[in-house]
């Protein structure tokens, strides 16, 4: 029986733990067993419920999915597989205005394809795209914007965490929600596409057009343009083993050849094979495993705690209640989705992407789905918005990732946060886009799966 005390302490506690600082599992599991207590009165009950849920997620098959994909893309990142084909797009480019910072979205398009990390993303190209750009004289501001706006990518590209997640959180294929972020992926890079272009056309002197002057220290000896092609064997390797990779793992997870497990564990495999090729050491390899343990771990336990937060949201009705305030009040369905959008760009001023989505999926999706929001194309919506909040000031992680990358002191954090504003307001079209034809998400799935 729904409880109105009950249920608001629980929502006002975590947010009130997680605003204090509290690390969001804590919160979460905090939060759940004192919701359970309230609700059953036994401690027995708390205690058995905390086993029962550990134990279930032990034995989902899909929790080895994150470490696995992750590994995956650490495995190709240490190759220098990715470089490699960024070096080959860049000079593929020549004759295109600003070149350099559409081979820095393709670039991400792939990387995304690989790692499904937006932040890994962003560190990444910090270091590989703008010592290049910086050299040809790109403006600062439009460089950084340019890479923290199409880390973006990495969470909606497959094999995308955030997917994951919410696959894990609201219980729907993973391999269907890999194919419904396809095709937003390739519209939001179209779009990025199309607006650094149109700024090239309409202010040269941003993408650098005009006198150049290279400092030497600026460019990665692995990016210089001054030197020689990128020798052809290298670049045929780097890119049949990542096409193949790529390829071998998400068409067997759609065509239903192994599931999201196995594919994750095959793509670490054949990962872990190219990294060796291109000769990655062992004391690479040991660094790969440690480097993914220390990232896979937080999230594996914060998923925990959100099984156990969802459980008690179920106990104590906070979600019947939710959904039935939501559809009792006669706002109207976009009206709804408008609040529930803001709320996440409001929480991404603040939190990181998996923690809102833990904090809020278990509790607005059935919102959604009550308005009869379609399922698949809500999830890819949600996915963009919260994604652009890690641009929203004043503490978007994607843009403090990429200041620290950078590592250069005449550029300041505001200026990131303003260049990153067209990516921002790209992606807030592209959720409109979404909402408007669903189909956009829905037409790979349906034709494959």
């Amino acid at each position: 029986m729904f409880d109105v005390s009950t249920a608001s302490l629980i929502i006002v506690l975590l947010l009130g733990l997680v605003l204090l600082g509290f690390h969001v599992a804590v919160a979460l599991g905090v939060t759940s067993a004192i919701g359970i207590y309230l609700v059953t009165g036994k401690l027995r009950i708390v205690e058995a419920t905390l086993a029962s849920t550990s134990a279930e997620a032990l034995r989902d098959f899909t929790f080895a999915v994150i470490p696995l994909f992750m590994l995956m893309g650490e495995f190709i990142g240490r190759s220098g597989a990715i470089t490699d084909i960024y070096v080959a797009i860049n000079k593929g480019l020549r004759r295109i205005p600003a070149r350099l910072a559409i081979a820095t979205v393709l670039g991400n398009t792939v990387f995304s394809f690989v790692t499904g990390v937006s932040i890994a993303s962003a560190a990444t190209f910090s270091r590989i795209a703008y010592p290049e750009m910086k050299a040809h004289n790109y403006d600062r501001g439009f460089s950084l914007g340019a890479i923290a706006g199409s880390s973006c990518l990495g969470m909606l590209i497959p094999p995308s965490v955030l997917m994951i997640v919410w696959g894990i959180l609201t219980e729907q294929s993973i391999g269907r929600l890999f194919l419904a972020g396809v095709l937003p992926g390739i519209l939001l890079a179209t779009l990025f596409i199309v607006y650094i272009i149109a700024v090239a056309i309409l202010r040269p002197d941003i993408v650098g057009e005009g006198p150049k002057h290279v400092d030497p220290d600026d460019i990665d000896p692995a990016l210089d343009t001054t030197k020689e092609p990128l020798p052809l064997i290298r670049f045929l390797t780097s890119t049949i083993g990542v096409v193949g990779i790529i390829s071998a793992v998400l068409g067997g997870i759609w065509f239903g050849v192994f599931t999201p497990t196995e594919g994750a564990g095959a793509g670490a495999a054949l990962a872990l094979i190219l990294a060796v090729l291109k000769g990655m050491t062992w004391r690479g390899f040991i660094d790969a495993i440690y480097s993914v343990g220390k990232t896979a771990a937080p999230i594996l336990i914060l998923l925990l705690a959100a099984a156990l937060y969802s459980r008690t949201l179920a106990m104590t009705g906070v979600t019947t209640a939710v959904r039935s305030f939501f559809v009792d009040s006669g706002m109207e369905p976009l009206m709804a989705l408008a609040i529930i959008i803001l709320v996440w760009f409001v929480l991404g001023m603040i939190i990181d992407s998996i923690s809102i989505m833990l904090l809020t999926v278990p509790i607005v999706e059935p919102v959604a789905l009550a308005f009869g929001f379609d399922q698949l194309s809500f999830a890819i919506v949600g996915i963009i918005a919260i994604e652009a909040g890690l641009l929203t000031p004043p503490f978007g992680l994607l843009v403090y990732t990429v200041k620290a990358a950078i590592q250069d002191s005449e550029v300041g954090v505001q200026r990131i946060f303003l260049s990153s504003i067209p990516y921002w307001s790209i992606m807030l079209f592209a959720v409109v886009m979404i909402i408007l034809f669903p189909q956009i998400a829905n037409l790979l799935p349906d034709a494959l799966m």
